[in-house]
């Protein structure tokens, strides 16, 4: 803590839902680490914060390696002070028809959704345990537990996270730890929106959407409402959850 303020870090946080998710941190009162691919956006996002009063470092690096990951982690432990709250959000997808799948890609597909967390989790965990708690955060998706035509690598992976959320739960919650994972529906993100302009979805997203009781897609910052509420001590006895931010369209 710098000052008794809470550091979280967010990873993916240079846009959409990490973007969101770092903002409402700084509005909750914490210094936030924006991790991203990309410094520019990173440091963009840090900005926005530190522009309203609040406290952030960006540093960048491709949670798929792990020394980078260590620097970064190091990096905002010296500015903001020890991380314990952690928001695990960086990932990629990809729309390619099962059959076609090379082995390269689902490697890739894997070392960032699923590695990545494994990679970054076990580097803020010692700040955890010696603080007696914290928050983890891992963003699964909707995918996950429904299948999606075109995504198993990406499916599989997002399914593998919701699995290690709930490993991370049962062997961290006698430390002061809580691990839950939100599962985002059609979020408009860059990335969502990216598919839409290429027309990537086997259906329109319109008619996606239109099958939902909410009918609409969702914002990045309603899915960070749903984050920020896991990171406080109101959520002290909620872990091992996933919780779908996603209109209602599944259970």
């Amino acid at each position: 803590m710098t000052n008794g303020i809470k550091t979280a870090l967010v990873t993916g946080g240079g846009a959409g839902i990490g973007a969101a998710t770092c903002l409402r941190l700084a509005r909750d009162g914490m210094a936030v680490g924006v991790l991203g691919r990309h410094l520019t956006n990173a440091e963009q996002v840090v900005r926005q914060i530190v522009d309203t009063g609040g406290m952030a470092h960006a540093v960048e690096a491709d949670v798929a390696d792990r020394a980078q990951v260590g620097a970064a982690v190091e990096q905002v432990r010296r500015n903001l002070g020890p991380i314990t709250v952690l928001i695990n959000n960086a990932g990629v997808e990809a729309f390619t028809p099962f059959a076609e799948i090379d082995g390269a890609a689902w490697d890739h597909m894997m070392d960032v959704n699923l590695k990545g967390i494994y990679h970054v989790t076990q580097a803020i965990l010692p700040d955890m345990l010696a603080a007696g708690w914290g928050r983890i955060v891992n963003l699964t998706a909707l995918g996950a537990q429904i299948g999606a035509a075109n995504m198993a690598h990406y499916t599989a992976s997002k399914g593998g996270v919701t699995v290690l959320t709930r490993s991370l739960a049962v062997e961290l919650g006698a430390a002061g730890i809580t691990v839950n994972a939100i599962s985002p529906g059609f979020i408009l993100t860059p990335m969502a929106q990216r598919a839409i302009d290429g027309a990537l979805f086997t259906v329109a997203y319109e008619e996606i959407v239109a099958t939902y009781p909410i009918p609409r897609v969702g914002r990045p910052d309603e899915a960070a409402a749903a984050i920020a509420f896991f990171t406080t001590d109101d959520a002290a006895y909620v872990t091992g959850q996933v919780l779908g931010v996603n209109g209602g369209c599944c259970p």
